[in-house]
C-alpha cells in the first residue's frame, strides 16, 4: 500500500529553510514514508501526537492516518529546534 503525504504549511515552511546536501536528505526520507510510514528508527512519541524520525541532526514529527492512507507531516526542523 502506498500512503499519500500530506505537508503540514508549517512544516513547508520550516522545510523551506533547510539547505542542500540536508533538504535533499530529509525529502528523499519523506518520500519513503509513503512506501513504509513505520521504518526502522521511527519511534512514537510520548505526551504529543505522532511518530518522529531522524535524518542526521534533523527530525521529521508525522503522523499517520491508516483508514485513509495518509501521512501528515507536522514539522520538520533541526533536532534543537523541532520539539519546542
Amino acid at each position: 500500500m502506498i500512503y499519500q503525504i500530506v505537508i503540514e504549511k508549517h512544516a513547508a515552511k520550516q522545510l523551506g529553510k533547510i539547505k542542500d546536501p540536508d533538504y535533499t536528505r530529509i525529502k528523499n526520507t519523506i518520500l519513503d514514508l509513503a512506501k513504509n510510514p513505520r521504518p526502522e528508527g521511527a519511534k512514537k512519541l510520548k505526551g504529543r501526537l505522532g511518530y518522529r524520525i531522524r535524518q542526521g541532526d534533523y527530525r521529521i514529527i508525522y503522523d499517520i492516518e491508516d483508514n485513509i492512507l495518509t501521512v501528515f507531516i507536522l514539522t520538520a526542523g533541526h533536532r534543537k529546534d523541532v520539539y519546542e
